[in-house]
């Protein structure tokens, strides 16, 4: 392939035939890509073309390579490269790419979201496919839901990846005739595209996702509530999440994690004063409340009566003989 194309957006087209997987991981780098490093199965026999276009900001690149190996690991990582998403397509072939803990097996018009500057690595057969770089303050994508995306395989035969995949596959050929403006402009629309995609992707692991980290959230607090530190940050720092995600996460539920975490030590601290001999005060403690008086006010207006009583059968408060008086449970 050669590099005498038409020029687009001021950046001329380029084009390149490699000899030897050395050849190729240079010829990839000096295109603008984040470096890749040879694995033994690219042999010196390695032959590949990749052809390089740009629309506006975003960056397209065309490779065919035959079967191998190869991955980026931290000392590869260039500071420049944590400014970009990058995006690959698959055009033909298979390729698995694994990140971030995920694996995604891709075939002709599937599609993933890659991290460049996190450890990463690529084995596939003989393949075409484009990799497209995006600036990453234009696709705004939030930390905690780039970490469930990286890695993870979007399908291209269905719904907004279908779109964004045969957008992509065919832009290195015909994208001629663009002046600036139309460049970015077409470029936004791109990326806008790509970003409803990664949503619709999001929504799929989310739904899944988020019962098994909730359950597991659940099950987390239950097994802590006598725990006084038990709080929403620690429960989001023992699962590795934001404060902000675990909150995301409980949205929709009827109880907040606080409100969740205070109602369930009520119900505890309930149930051992209603069968136990112990006073007030040390059954608050026994369950995360350090504050007897401030235990005292919550559970009355939790369940209309003070916590010095205890509910008959025919719902009537009853005076325990054995609570606290008022200095110790604020009564």
């Amino acid at each position: 392939m050669d590099g005498d194309g038409p020029r687009l957006s001021g950046v001329p087209r380029a084009g390149a035939r490699t000899g030897g997987a050395e050849d190729f991981l240079e010829t990839l780098e000096r295109s603008g890509l984040p470096p890749l490093r040879r694995d033994r199965h690219m042999g010196e026999d390695f032959r590949a073309d990749v052809v390089s276009r740009d629309l506006g900001p975003l960056r397209l690149t065309e490779l065919v390579t035959p079967e191998g190996e190869c991955f980026r690991d931290a000392r590869s990582a260039r500071a420049r490269d944590s400014e970009l998403w990058q995006v690959d397509v698959v055009v033909r072939g298979r390729v698995r790419a694994e990140q971030g803990g995920s694996t995604a097996v891709l075939g002709p018009g599937d599609l993933v979201l890659i991290d460049p500057v996190r450890p990463v690595r690529f084995a596939s057969s003989s393949i075409t496919h484009v990799t497209m770089t995006i600036p990453r303050h234009l696709l705004r994508l939030g930390a905690d839901d780039a970490a469930r995306l990286v890695g993870v395989g979007i399908r291209g035969d269905r719904g907004p990846g279908a779109l964004v995949s045969s957008l992509v596959r065919d832009m290195t050929r015909t994208l001629d005739g663009f002046c600036a403006h139309e460049a970015d402009r077409s470029a936004a629309a791109v990326i806008e595209l790509i970003a409803v995609t990664l949503a619709s992707r999001l929504g799929d692991t989310r739904r899944v996702d988020d019962d098994v980290l909730r359950t597991r959230v659940l099950g987390f607090i239950e097994a802590r509530l006598s725990d006084r530190d038990l709080t929403p940050a620690t429960v989001a720092a023992a699962h590795h999440v934001s404060v902000r995600r675990l909150h995301k996460l409980f949205q929709d539920q009827p109880l907040t994690v606080a409100a969740l975490i205070r109602r369930r030590r009520l119900e505890r601290c309930r149930a051992d004063l209603a069968r136990s001999g112990t006073t007030v005060a040390a059954v608050a403690a026994s369950w995360g409340f350090a504050d007897p008086a401030h235990f005292s006010r919550l559970f009355k207006a939790t369940y209309g009566h003070s916590p010095g009583a205890r509910v008959s059968k025919d719902g009537a408060p009853i005076v325990n003989d054995h609570s606290a008086g008022p200095g110790e449970d604020g009564g």
